[in-house]
């Protein structure tokens, strides 16, 4: 039986390069963003929806069920951040990252739900980021919203394993793709160019470099494909060039 794919969030970097690499392994491959950006793979479906609103989640699982009667994997890809202050941030833009970041994860699985059951064996993976587990300024809801994720891929985990589908999250460190570029403002001496600045955010990784979306492909791909993770189910897995391994103080 070939194996399908809904990846969310298709249009950013990561997404894109998920797309690809689900794609290039055979896989049928659902896409979906807010932004009406089809991939450039002419085999690829794309719909599209915004994930943190529940009428349009609803419209695009019946859509994809129209495709297909069993989903083997889906990707929760989808994301905003806006870098803010806590005290200058509006309840709106708020309540907005949540919605995008987090709601997005339940709307989906529940509405996906009995397509992923059908697969007989199937993965959700989340993908949340090294924010989860150690943040800096400015980026609070982003953080906050993120961690959420990693609770409830747990909650997820427990409440589908009866099921055969695995729950897993992902969380990439700094990753060179447009939401990164946009966020470098924090923390950087005001001028420096876009390349100095995300060059020096490497210089600061133990790898000595920023990762690129086609590693954390890999990493999402690692956790749905049931033959290389068949035994992974509520956990986590950084990939982010050793940037939480160093301490702070050093």
């Amino acid at each position: 039986m070939e194996r399908s794919v809904l990846i969310t969030g298709s249009a950013g970097g990561i997404g894109a390069a998920a797309v690809r690499h689900f794609h290039n392994q055979g896989w049928a491959t659902y896409a979906t963003d807010r932004r009406e950006v089809a991939p450039d793979i002419e085999a690829v479906r794309f719909f599209p929806s915004d994930v943190s609103d529940p009428e349009s989640v609803e419209t695009l699982f019946s859509w994809l069920g129209g495709h297909t009667g069993a989903l083997h994997a889906l990707v929760n890809n989808a994301a905003i951040q806006i870098s803010k202050p806590i005290a200058e941030m509006g309840v709106e833009e708020w309540d907005r990252t949540m919605a995008s970041n987090l709601r997005s994860v339940f709307l989906t699985a529940r509405s996906g739900y009995g397509l992923l059951k059908a697969a007989g064996q199937a993965a959700i993976v989340n993908v949340s980021s090294v924010h989860a587990v150690a943040t800096s300024t400015g980026i609070a809801a982003y953080a906050a919203s993120k961690g959420g994720m990693l609770a409830l891929t747990k909650a997820m985990a427990i409440e589908f394993a009866g099921d055969q589908i695995r729950v897993n999250a992902v969380l990439p460190g700094a990753v060179d793709t447009e939401m990164l570029r946009s966020g470098l403002g924090r923390g950087h001496v005001a001028g420096d160019s876009v390349e100095s600045r995300l060059n020096d955010l490497g210089a600061r990784t133990v790898m000595g470099r920023v990762g690129k979306p086609d590693e954390i492909a890999s990493a999402i791909y690692f956790l749905a494909d049931k033959e290389q993770s068949s035994f992974m189910t509520g956990n986590t897995l950084v990939v982010d060039g050793g940037a939480t391994a160093r301490l702070s103080t050093e």
